[in-house]
């Protein structure tokens, strides 16, 4: 099972730390256990689901809500350039009118 790991699934802390939406691991693993990060919908609690590339992530961060799609695992926690390819921000921009 170790073996597939990063290649076909991911842990979701990790994946949050190499995306860089926090900037240390342990911080990315207690923002989940805190149970607001939704994968596909579905709330979670555990830092150790599997996340695949194509999954839609509802992260609370830094006071507003993210909603990103997995596009890539990550192979290391590179620059945010890097970090960038990991996801494809869904999130609704704000309304203007506010």
């Amino acid at each position: 099972m170790a073996e597939q790991e990063d290649r076909v699934w991911q842990r979701l802390d990790k994946w949050l730390w190499c995306a860089r939406f926090m900037r240390a691991r342990t911080d990315c693993a207690a923002l989940v256990a805190l149970g607001g990060i939704r994968i596909n919908r579905q709330p979670t609690d555990k830092a150790h689901a599997r996340l695949r590339p194509g999954d839609v992530l509802t992260v609370p961060v830094r006071g507003a809500v993210r909603v990103v799609k997995v596009l890539a695992l990550a192979a290391r926690r590179g620059p945010p350039a890097e970090a960038a390819t990991l996801f494809e921000d869904m999130t609704d921009p704000p309304d203007p009118g506010r």
